[in-house]
């Protein structure tokens, strides 16, 4: 079943600190499929997939992969080269420089779930710069039905915002591109 909301429903992002309200939520595959073409950011393939380069990185660089250290964290993850630790001024310092980056962007955004088991189940809010990203969690995660989007209450939050570059220098990253988990938001 496709758990998509009518154009109607609405949704608000300022628990995030975003204020715009160029927002699509729950869009069908091939909304953002058409969207992704309308805006040039793909083509469609001869088979009818939609073909997108993705840029300058492919995958996750393992090396710009952050953990927020706090009250949460500190005696509980192994730190080292794998799991980097990132000061928490620093993350709400890049945090408001992502929103506002963000703000200025049409946004895309999924509610979903993360694991098929109720016991171990997240309920999970994926806000997309790109609606091609968007259709990847529509992939990558499980779908609430229209019901039990009624009652959804996200768990954990992912802001994809690839089009946004980071200052290595004075954010605190290794470089211009970076994911940053952080347990206490």
């Amino acid at each position: 079943m496709d758990a998509h909301i009518p154009a109607t429903k609405s949704i608000s992002l300022t628990q995030y600190g975003i204020q715009h309200t160029n927002v699509h939520y729950q869009l069908s595959p091939k909304e953002l499929h058409d969207l992704t073409i309308e805006k040039d950011m793909g083509k469609e393939a001869s088979s009818g997939a939609l073909a997108v380069n993705t840029g300058e990185f492919t995958g996750r660089s393992p090396m710009d992969r952050f953990i927020v250290k706090d009250d949460i964290t500190a005696d509980k993850i192994w730190w080292g080269d794998i799991n980097i630790p990132f000061e928490s001024e620093q993350f709400d310092k890049l945090y408001d420089k992502v929103i506002a980056y963000v703000n200025e962007k049409e946004l895309f955004v999924r509610d979903c779930y993360a694991c098929a088991d109720d016991a171990y189940k997240l309920n999970i809010r994926v806000i997309n710069e790109y609606p091609w990203s968007n259709m990847f969690a529509y992939n990558m995660f499980l779908r609430p039905t229209d019901e039990e989007l009624k009652e959804f209450e996200p768990e954990w939050t992912v802001i994809n915002a690839p089009g946004f570059v980071a200052n290595a220098e004075i954010d605190g990253t290794r470089q211009h591109n970076f994911a940053i988990l952080n347990y206490s938001i």
